[in-house]
C-alpha cells in the first residue's frame, strides 16, 4: 500500500533493505514517529522562501483582483510542497546530496549550477541587504542612509552564519517566523476580511483582464522559494536526518512549512483585498510597496500598527537573507567537495557539520556579502541584471525536471521512487515554471544587452 504521495508507507520502508545509511543487519532504519518536537527544517525553508517580494506580489494580487486569486496562492503552496518533498526524499532515500544527484546526470548540471550561484548570488546579495534595510530605515528615520543600513544587515548576517551552526540558526529562524506569523495574522484580522468572498475565491476563476493567465501563473509560481527548495534537503541532513527512518518526520515537517507559507500569503492577500482593493489604492511593486503599506496602515490604524508591521517586514526580509547565506553556502560547499573528490557526497557529511566549517562554505558567505556591497553604492550593472533574471527563472524548471529524472531512475531505491501523484505534481511544476521561464526570457530587453 502507498501513501497519498504515491510512495510506500513508512512501515513498509522499515522492512526494506536500505543503502549504507542503514544499521548492520537486514532491516532498514526504524521509522521515527512524526511529532511537533522534530519540526525545524520546514520552518527554515518557509522563512527563507517567503521574502518581501512574495508578500508584496500577493498584496498586489489582492489589491488588483480582491479574493479572486486566493485559489492560485493555495495551489502555489501545494506545488512547492511537492518540490521540497521530492528534494528531501532524494536525500533520505539515497543517502546522497542533491548536487551529487545532479552531477550524476552530466557535466551540464555543474555548468548551470556554477553560473547560477555566481551571478545569482552576486545580485541577490545586494537585493537581500536592501530589502532588510528598508524597514529599518522606516523604523529609525534619519539615523543612517539606506545603503549603510543594507551594509549593516549584510555584515550581521555574515557574522551570524559564520559563527553559528545549524541548531542555533534554526532556533533564531523559528523566533523570526513567529514574529512574521503574529504580524501577518494580526493584520489579516485587523482589516476584517469578508469571509464569504474569501471562500468564493477558492473557486478557480480567472480575472477578466488581459494577460490574466500569465499573471495567475506568476502568482502560483512566486509563492515562497526558489533555490531554497533545493536547500531543503541539505537542512534536513543538517538537522541530523540522514536515512529513510526520518521520511515520515520529513513529510510532516514539509507540510508544516507550506501550511505556514500559506498563512503568510493568504493573510497578505486579505490585506490587499480589504485595505487596498476596496479603497482602489495602488502600491509599487517590489519591496518599496511594503514601505508604502506601512504608511497606509499608519493612516488607517495608527502608529502602533504601522510599527508592528515594519517589525514583521524586517523579520520577513532578514530571514530570507540569513536563510540564503546559510542554505546556498551549504550547497556550494557540497559542490566543491564533490568537484574535488570526484566521489559521492553524502548527507552524513552534511549532518556532521563538516560543510558548515569548510572554507568553501565561508568563501561563498563572503561572496554573498562583500561584492554585492559594491552594487549598493555603484548601481546594478544592466547586463548582469538580465543574466540574473534569466538564471533565476531557469532554476525552478531545472529543479523540477531533474527531480523527475532522479526519482524515476535506478539512482533512487525502488520503494522510494515517484508514484503517480508525485510525478503528476512535479510535471505540473515543471510545466508551470517552464512557461514562466520563457516569459521572463522573452521580456528581457535583449536588444540593449548586446
Amino acid at each position: 500500500m502507498a501513501d497519498t504521495t504515491g510512495n510506500p508507507t513508512d512501515s513498509q520502508a522499515s522492512q526494506t533493505p536500505h543503502t549504507s545509511q542503514a544499521p548492520s543487519g537486514d532491516d532498514g532504519p526504524l521509522p521515527r514517529k512524526a511529532g511537533w518536537r522534530h519540526i525545524g527544517p520546514g520552518i527554515v525553508v518557509a522563512a527563507t522562501g517567503v521574502g518581501a517580494g512574495d508578500l508584496v506580489a500577493t498584496l498586489i494580487a489582492g489589491s488588483n483582483f480582491g479574493y479572486t486569486l486566493l485559489w492560485a496562492a493555495i495551489i502555489g503552496c501545494l506545488v512547492k510542497i511537492s518540490l521540497a518533498e521530492a528534494a528531501g526524499r532524494w536525500h533520505l532515500s539515497t543517502g546522497r546530496t542533491l548536487f551529487d544527484g545532479w552531477a550524476s546526470l552530466g557535466r551540464w548540471t555543474t555548468y548551470f549550477f556554477v553560473a547560477y550561484v555566481v551571478v545569482w548570488g552576486f545580485v541577490y546579495g545586494a537585493a537581500a541587504m536592501s530589502s532588510s534595510a528598508l524597514p529599518l530605515q522606516a523604523l529609525f528615520p534619519g539615523v543612517m542612509d539606506l545603503k549603510w543600513w543594507a551594509v549593516a544587515c549584510g555584515l550581521v548576517g555574515l557574522v551570524f552564519v559564520w559563527f553559528n551552526k545549524y541548531a542555533v540558526f534554526e532556533k533564531v529562524m523559528t523566533v523570526l517566523v513567529g514574529v512574521m506569523f503574529v504580524v501577518t495574522v494580526y493584520l489579516a484580522i485587523r482589516v476584517t476580511p469578508n469571509l464569504a468572498d474569501a471562500f468564493a475565491g477558492l473557486l478557480p476563476v480567472l480575472p477578466d483582464e488581459k494577460d490574466s493567465v500569465l499573471n495567475t501563473l506568476g502568482l502560483i509560481g512566486g509563492v515562497g522559494g526558489t533555490i531554497t527548495l533545493a536547500a531543503y534537503g541539505y537542512w534536513v541532513n543538517a538537522k541530523g536526518w540522514t536515512d529513510t527512518g526520518w521520511m515520515k518526520v520529513m513529510r510532516l515537517d514539509n507540510r508544516v512549512a507550506y501550511a505556514t507559507t500559506g498563512v503568510f500569503v493568504i493573510a497578505m492577500l486579505f490585506v490587499g483585498a480589504e485595505l487596498l482593493h476596496s479603497a482602489n489604492i495602488a502600491i509599487a511593486s517590489g519591496d518599496k510597496g511594503l514601505v508604502q503599506l506601512g504608511d497606509i496602515l499608519e493612516e488607517e490604524y495608527g502608529t502602533a500598527t504601522a510599527t508592528f508591521f515594519l517589525i514583521g517586514f524586517f523579520a520577513t526580509s532578514f530571514t530570507s537573507l540569513i536563510g540564503v547565506w546559510h542554505g546556498v553556502s551549504l550547497m556550494f560547499a557540497d559542490f566543491v567537495a564533490r568537484y574535488r573528490s570526484r566521489e559521492r557526497t553524502t548527507g552524513a557529511e552534511v549532518a556532521s557539520g563538516e560543510r558548515e566549517r569548510s572554507r568553501p562554505f565561508r568563501a561563498y558567505l563572503l561572496w554573498l556579502t562583500f561584492p554585492p556591497i559594491v552594487l549598493l553604492f555603484q548601481g546594478e550593472p544592466f547586463r548582469l541584471i538580465i543574466l540574473y533574471g534569466v538564471l533565476g527563472a531557469a532554476f525552478l524548471p531545472f529543479l523540477s525536471l531533474t527531480l523527475i529524472w532522479l526519482l524515476n531512475s535506478a539512482r533512487t531505491p525502488r520503494e522510494w521512487r515517484n508514484g503517480w501523484i508525485s510525478n503528476g505534481m512535479l510535471a505540473v511544476a515543471a510545466l508551470l515554471f517552464l512557461v514562466l521561464c520563457v516569459k521572463q526570457v522573452w521580456d528581457q530587453p535583449w536588444s540593449e544587452f548586446f
